[in-house]
């Protein structure tokens, strides 16, 4: 009966760093995707892939959330913890949908500003990786807010990056299909750093609690 009430603190870690090995993943697939874009094969083999990693992700989101409701007690504030994996959920599966609108939409090639854009997201989710693996350790808390910090930074380039990219898009593409297709794009891979910097916010409450 006791055991069942000591917290399974290390569980709890191991899974957000489960899930934020999937971000990592599919943040690197989604750029493999983007500079590849114009292959056929490799396009149906990346967003396989995605698809996998989001379905991985959603099963350490469920057994997090598990977790939480049988554990008596918990390494952080509750609410904190449920928000940290769905923020970090949030990120998988916007990712999901950006691979999946460019193939629904028919998206026949991608530009330069998107795969900027897709590179600026995965140095978001490796940032996101990296500050939640320090987490299960206090002392790492100056090294988690400088990671949040980057990831604020990588969000604040990448709306530079959409508003040269939009400005480029609708002074310079002439096929309306293709303005309002990779519009619709540049606008999910923007709101993917937006995800990232979500997961950030959330870390860096719980740092400054704890710290």
């Amino acid at each position: 009966m006791l055991a069942s009430l000591i917290p399974k603190e290390r569980r709890f870690f191991e899974l957000f760093n489960q899930h934020g090995e999937q971000i990592v993943e599919g943040a690197g697939h989604l750029v493999a995707l983007l500079n590849g874009f114009s292959d056929e094969r490799l396009r149906q083999t990346k967003l396989a892939a995605i698809d996998a990693c989001e379905k991985k992700a959603d099963h350490f989101t469920h057994e997090t959330i598990a977790l939480l409701q049988r554990s008596f007690v918990t390494p952080f504030d509750r609410e904190d913890m449920h928000r940290l994996i769905n923020r970090m959920d949030d990120v998988l599966d916007l990712t999901q949908d950006v691979a999946e609108t460019m193939e629904l939409y028919d998206l026949r090639r991608v530009s330069m500003d998107a795969i900027q854009l897709g590179e600026l997201a995965e140095m978001g989710c490796l940032r996101v990786k990296d500050a939640v693996a320090l987490l299960d350790d206090m002392s790492n808390a100056d090294t988690i807010l400088k990671l949040c910090n980057q990831i604020d930074q990588i969000e604040s380039d990448a709306d530079r990056v959409m508003r040269s990219a939009m400005s480029k898009l609708f002074r310079n593409e002439s096929d309306i299909l293709q303005v309002i297709k990779l519009k619709a794009v540049y606008e999910l891979l923007e709101a993917l750093t937006d995800k990232c910097e979500e997961v950030a916010d959330v870390l860096e409450s719980i740092v400054l609690q704890h710290a």
